[in-house]
Order: structure tokens, then C-alpha cells, then sequence
């Protein structure tokens, strides 16, 4: 009976202390772990990185981290963690695998949080639909359409092709396309354009404003008409121009002409008898 006691006082003695070691391994490197963690939040902040990322990063480096404080308290322990270690090296690989598109449209996400070329507000074309960008997650970006539509587009397919910022920049150049009849003075027209964005308050100063031929079509001679106005007036603009220069050409005499044919038709006698 002695002898079994002292046995088991040895066995409690020696993995007593491996398992007080391991707790000891795992609480200090989880702590050690959180600082971590923290520091890298706090760097990411100081460099003005998007908060999802830094959330992110964060958590990455925590879980990451501590799998590793885990392996190292199992060894303490005197279990085999290189058997460990394959197992969760081939689960993350068949993880990987089948998560693969998640993980392009996320690897995106984070792309388009650090080089932001665009941001919640602005108004964009991407993966061929346009819309204001609501709001920009890991995985997707949500767009609400001009005519109140939700569009969801996965992040690996905004990165994958063109992005067009219509927001980027604070003024943009409106492109209007009158045509006047052949037989109308270009000058007079030209004139009545000239009048007619100078009369338009949404219209900038400068960049000035463009009025020119810009084709001899079949049926007309078009003038590109190219003010200058803010972003945010761009539409505005656009119909109020496009309405003003209908009403101040009509007024003028100037006419505006739309395609004709004209079809000859010719009575041929039946000569053959």
C-alpha cells in the first residue's frame, strides 16, 4: 500500500508540474497574445488604415498566434504536436481549397480597404452595373442603383475588371450634341448655345466652355456643346442645358432636323401585251 502510494505521489508530482507548466504556458501566451494583437491595431490606426482591416488583422494575428501557445502547452504536456501540427496544416489546406472563391473575393476586400479607390458616397461602374456605393464589406460591395436597386457584387469581380469613379474628382465636363440644318447659320447657333450655358448658374467659369462643329452628318451639322460644372450638378445640368438650347433654338428660327428619306415612285405602263 505504500509503495502504491508513493507511486502515485510521484505521478502527481511529475505530471502535476507539466500540467501546472502548460496552464502556465497558455494563460501567460494568451496574454501575451491580446498585447500583441493590440499593438498591431494601434499601428494600423496610426496609419490611417480602414477600421474593418484593422478588426481584422487583429483578430488574425490573436487566433494565429495562439494556436501556436496551444501547440507549444500540449507539448509541455508530453503529447506528440507534430502529428498535431499536419492535421491542422490539412485542414486548413482542404479548407483553402474549398473556400477558394470566398477567399479571392476576400484577399479583394482587403485591396480595395487599403488602396480605397473609392468610398462610401461615390458614385461608380463596376462589374457592368453602376450605382452609389453603401457600404464596403470583406466580401462584397453593395451599390444602391439610380432607380433604388440593392446590387450585392463580390469584391473578386470589382478588383477583376475597369472601376470607374464618376465622385472622384470635384467637377466633371458635361457632352452635349446638337444638330442644326445645313442650310442654318452656324454662327447664330453657335451664339445661341454660347447664351444659353452662360445663362445656366450650375455652369463653371472655368474649365471654359467648349462650342464647336463636330461632324457633318447625313442629315445635319452637329456642335458639341461642353460646359464644365461640379459633380454633384452633373445631371442637373445636363437637363436643364439640354432643355434651355431646344427652346432658345426654336425661338432663333434655327432648325433642328431629324433623319428623312424621301421615296420617289414612279408609274412604269405595262408595255408588255
Amino acid at each position: 500500500m505504500g509503495e502504491n502510494l508513493e507511486v502515485i505521489q510521484e505521478l502527481v508530482m511529475l505530471y502535476g508540474i507539466k500540467i501546472l507548466m502548460a496552464l502556465l504556458i497558455f494563460v501567460i501566451g494568451k496574454w501575451v497574445v491580446k498585447k500583441i494583437a493590440k499593438v498591431v491595431e494601434k499601428l494600423m490606426s496610426k496609419n490611417d488604415v480602414d477600421p474593418a482591416i484593422q478588426n481584422f488583422a487583429g483578430s488574425l494575428v490573436y487566433w494565429a498566434l495562439l494556436i501556436f501557445v496551444s501547440i507549444a502547452a500540449l507539448g509541455q504536456l508530453g503529447i506528440q504536436t507534430a502529428s498535431f501540427v499536419a492535421i491542422v496544416g490539412a485542414a486548413g489546406l482542404a479548407i483553402g481549397l474549398a473556400l477558394q472563391g470566398s477567399l479571392a473575393n476576400f484577399a479583394a476586400g482587403v485591396l480595395i480597404l487599403i488602396f480605397r479607390p473609392f468610398k462610401v458616397g461615390d458614385f461608380i461602374e463596376i462589374a457592368g452595373v453602376s450605382g452609389v456605393v453603401q457600404n464596403i464589406q470583406i466580401f462584397t460591395t453593395e451599390l444602391n442603383s439610380p432607380d433604388n436597386k440593392k446590387i450585392i457584387v463580390p469584391n473578386g469581380g470589382v478588383i477583376s475588371g475597369n472601376i470607374v469613379n464618376y465622385s472622384a474628382n470635384d467637377t466633371r465636363r458635361v457632352d452635349l450634341v446638337f444638330g442644326v440644318g445645313y442650310g442654318d447659320d452656324i454662327d447664330a447657333a453657335k451664339a445661341v448655345l454660347a447664351k444659353v450655358v452662360a445663362n445656366n448658374a450650375q455652369v463653371l467659369e472655368f474649365p471654359e466652355t467648349t462650342i464647336a462643329v463636330v461632324e457633318l452628318a447625313d442629315s445635319s451639322v452637329n456642335l458639341v456643346c461642353r460646359p464644365w460644372v461640379k459633380t454633384a450638378d452633373y445631371w442637373g445640368a445636363y437637363f436643364e442645358i439640354t432643355e434651355a438650347a431646344k427652346k432658345a433654338l426654336d425661338s432663333e428660327g434655327i432648325s433642328i432636323p431629324y433623319p428623312q428619306r424621301d421615296i420617289h415612285v414612279h408609274n412604269v405602263e405595262n408595255t408588255v401585251k
